[in-house]
């Protein structure tokens, strides 16, 4: 897929404060920014420090110089053995669409198999309802109940997806 001027890489210090800024304008957009969600999450704001984490791998999309996206695979407590989170998955509304998140997804997911995982879990909303087709055409399935202890008791709909 070619998507001239957009460029992935991992995430690096100097991104944390553009891509907390993101993360919560996104919250915001579809009116999800309350208690028991990323956006009140205080690791939002040290995504660099977090991904240091063994096991983890963040990947942001820029345009340019332009962070318009991030999305990651995490080893969230109390996952079963072999299975990771995909976490803080977002984009800017201007480039939703345009198989930039699929681009993004698609990284996480290869640094997961790369990293030895066999399941990938995930947690969302239903105001995120296209992200949820995208997610479902991708492999994930529904379950009908939460998975580790992400802290994030605002989810409801509840993923997984064999690797």
């Amino acid at each position: 897929m070619d998507l001239p001027g957009i460029t992935l890489r991992h995430i690096e210090n100097q991104d944390n404060a553009e891509i907390a800024a993101l993360i919560r304008k996104v919250f915001r957009e579809f009116k999800i920014d309350r208690p028991g969600t990323v956006y009140f999450d205080p690791t939002t704001d040290d995504l660099y420090r977090l991904f240091k984490t063994p096991g983890s791998a963040y990947w942001i999309a820029c345009d340019g110089d332009k962070i318009i996206g991030g999305c990651g695979i995490f080893p969230t407590p109390a996952l079963p053995e072999g299975c990771a989170e995909l976490v803080k998955f977002y984009l800017a509304s201007e480039y939703r669409g345009k198989g930039i998140g699929r681009l993004l997804m698609g990284k996480s997911i290869e640094s997961a198999r790369m990293l030895g995982y066999k399941q990938i879990y995930l947690e969302s909303m239903p105001e995120l309802g296209k992200a949820i087709s995208m997610y479902e055409k991708a492999g994930f399935k529904s379950i009908d109940h939460p998975m580790g202890q992400s802290g994030h008791f605002g989810c409801d709909i509840w993923m997984l997806m064999d690797l």
